[in-house]
């Protein structure tokens, strides 16, 4: 194709309803999907920089468009394509808030630890170290849904495993977590 015809099509691209980019990107219109993002991204940006503030705009970003373009095909249009949009930045973000809240509520319960002064140095547990104690399983599913923020359904999606396996191995893994840090039980080291 000339660049005299790609520039034409991005013309016609660029006055076409948003909505109906939309709907013609979910059947498969790369060059619609294409218009589709570069016509929302600064409203999106703008969006998730006013919500996580603007240091965490970026990833925000990506990740709304990343779901957003995985979900395409749902979208029917019965609302504008903007809206809907906006709608999947906003969970995207909640979603940062609530797994920024579960790594600030983990970290503090870490860093309030007392420490024992009498102990060795490598005898303190570690963040770190403790998860790397967990079974495999358990630490992915934990990494996943409370340290990346994914939804226990998008991890066991990741995982391979039904929903509430996932749930199980969060809460099996919280309370070895918890156990090893307040050292009420030792951690098992996976075989």
């Amino acid at each position: 194709m000339t660049r005299r015809l790609r520039r034409s099509r991005k013309a016609d691209l660029d006055r076409i309803d948003l909505t109906d980019l939309a709907l013609r990107a979910a059947d498969g219109d790369v060059g619609s999907e294409h218009a589709f993002v570069r016509r929302t991204m600064d409203d999106v940006w703008r969006f998730c920089a006013h919500t996580l503030g603007a240091e965490a705009a970026d990833d925000a970003l990506q990740a709304t468009y990343i779901r957003a373009l995985a979900s395409l095909h749902r979208f029917r249009g019965d609302s504008s394509a903007k809206t809907w949009l906006i709608g999947v930045a906003r969970n995207t973000c909640y979603d940062e808030m609530r797994s920024r809240g579960r790594r600030d509520r983990i970290l503090t319960k870490v860093a309030n630890q007392p420490l024992d002064t009498t102990a060795e140095p490598e005898a303190t547990v570690d963040y770190d170290d403790a998860l790397g104690c967990l079974a495999a399983e358990r630490r992915e599913a934990f990494v996943l849904t409370q340290v990346l923020g994914f939804t226990y359904e998008e991890a066991a999606e990741v995982q391979g495993c039904a929903t509430g396996t996932v749930r199980s191995r969060v809460a099996r893994a919280r309370a070895e977590l918890v156990g090893a840090l307040t050292e009420e039980a030792p951690l098992q080291i996976p075989r």
